[in-house]
């Protein structure tokens, strides 16, 4: 039986979050070290935005400034998330694994019904998204609009997790010399006003848009009591995985090599945007041939 690497459960700072699952996506890549599985939470609201998203048509970047809410870049594809009370995992894995079929779309299904599985055995009936827009590819954009809807859980992606026909957990995955990195958040509770808030455009009246977010997402708390803890989240997830896959997780921590990594990626890459990114009123404005 094969054996994978299990960082257990931990809350972290958000861009430390980011830093980390890229630094063990580096070292597999560096290495060939064993698949891993992280399972995270956040020390404070954030919204990760995808690697190709526009964040200043997209991110009300000065509502997030108002609320505390860290701003960074993931390096993973896909829409804005906003985190808070969620469980965030990451799967690092060399594409040739026996267990992941070489298409994305198949990699994205494999994952995904070891979530059904966990949250079958907490009992939550999730079902694959049969239809809705492919994971790793953005919608078409207006010259200067941003999309009708930037939030990660406003549309389904095929392979994606709902619960009576809404969204319980959204995913989004990267590849680069033969290794993979899929993200993925699973809702516990959600906030459908503090999404729209930070969030653009608002293309409509913010009550409406506020309705039609409760309409296209769920979370798990509607769904279980309050007894059901994130640890007991985490423990049906690694079943799943472990039966699911037929591996052996072993708890492990990161690497110096991946700490001394997830470090300079701190401190050189992934910033707060909120913080970072001009202000509207302090921004200059270029004009000239390209």
């Amino acid at each position: 039986m094969a054996v994978w690497r299990l960082v257990p459960f931990h809350r972290y700072p958000p861009r430390e979050n980011m830093a980390i699952d890229e630094a063990i996506f580096r070292e597999v890549q560096r290495s060939g070290g064993p698949p891993t599985i992280r399972l995270y939470g956040w020390l404070s609201p954030a919204v990760t935005i995808g690697h190709f998203q526009h964040i200043d048509r997209e991110i009300d970047l000065d509502a997030c400034r108002k609320g505390g809410v860290t701003v960074v870049r993931r390096p993973t594809g896909g829409k804005a998330v906003y985190h808070d009370d969620d469980l965030t995992y990451a799967v690092i894995a060399a594409e040739n694994t026996s267990l992941f079929p070489p298409t994305i779309l198949e990699t994205y299904r494999v994952i995904s019904q070891c979530l059904v599985r966990g949250l079958h055995n907490l009992g939550v009936e999730a079902i694959l998204a049969a239809e809705g827009r492919e994971p790793w590819k953005e919608p078409v954009m207006e010259s200067g609009k941003g999309s009708p809807d930037a939030s990660c859980f406003s549309v389904p992606s095929l392979h994606e997790l709902l619960v009576k026909r809404r969204k319980i957990c959204g995913s989004a995955q990267m590849r680069s010399r033969g290794v993979f990195l899929q993200q993925g958040s699973l809702l516990m509770n959600f906030d459908p006003e503090k999404t729209c808030d930070v969030t653009l455009p608002h293309w409509e009246p913010r009550a409406r848009q506020v309705q039609a977010l409760r309409e296209k997402v769920t979370s798990l708390y509607e769904h279980l009591p309050r007894s059901v803890t994130g640890e007991d989240v985490c423990k049906s997830f690694i079943a799943a995985f472990q039966t699911g896959w037929q591996v052996s997780l072993a708890e492990g921590s990161l690497t110096p090599e991946e700490e001394k990594l997830k470090d300079h990626l701190v401190a050189t890459k992934y910033k707060d945007l909120a913080a970072s990114f001009p202000r509207r009123n302090d921004e200059t404005h270029n004009v000239g041939d390209m």
